[in-house]
């Protein structure tokens, strides 16, 4: 994705907070308006907002079964409004959030034989990790590498979102793992 279309997107989320919050209703948009025809193909992200480099929000989809810009319009009005971790943006924090996306590729097995070959085969800073144990499900973005430097540290911290115990994730044959990468892209300061 070039910047032109990176900076449709993270103009689409904006817009539609301020629509949001002069309306109280989501932007419309239709598919001929979008510029960039490959914004219209199915497509999945996350939004995420940052307030003075604090998380304010962030929602996302993991598998694309929309077009992109839709994606973008929902995951922004819920990173603002739907996050349960933070209280509805309001109006007067709206010009100091950052907004950044993280347009993801398909998700897709990754199968490990123990806690060693999933340490070997996880890459710092390029993948993105979605865990499986029974009704227990977390994903972490790749951005999250740059808080959390080393694979065990982010593989307990991700077991912990999950709400399993921090070691679980060393317990391969009790989950599944699934492996994808991000697009990352934010609004210049």
């Amino acid at each position: 994705m070039d910047r032109k279309e990176q900076t449709f997107l993270l103009e689409l989320a904006r817009k539609t907070l301020v629509r949001y919050f002069s309306t109280g209703k989501s932007l419309q948009l239709q598919p001929s308006e979008v510029p960039f025809k490959k914004l219209v193909d199915n497509g999945a992200c996350f939004v995420t907002l940052h307030k003075n480099g604090n998380l304010r929000g962030c929602i996302g989809t993991l598998e694309a079964h929309r077009p992109l810009v839709f994606d973008v319009i929902d995951n922004a009005l819920n990173a603002a409004f739907g996050d349960p971790r933070f209280p509805p943006l309001t109006v007067a924090e709206l010009e100091k959030v950052k907004i950044s996306i993280s347009v993801l590729s398909n998700p897709e097995p990754f199968p490990v034989k123990d806690s060693k070959d999933l340490l070997k085969k996880l890459k710092p800073k390029k993948h993105g990790l979605i865990i499986k144990s029974g009704w227990a499900r977390a994903t972490f973005l790749p951005i999250v590498w740059e808080e959390l430097k080393t694979k065990e540290e982010f593989l307990s911290h991700l077991c912990m979102k999950a709400g399993l115990e921090p070691n679980a994730w060393q317990n391969t044959e009790k989950m599944e793992f699934f492996v994808y990468e991000a697009q990352e892209f934010e609004e210049s300061s």
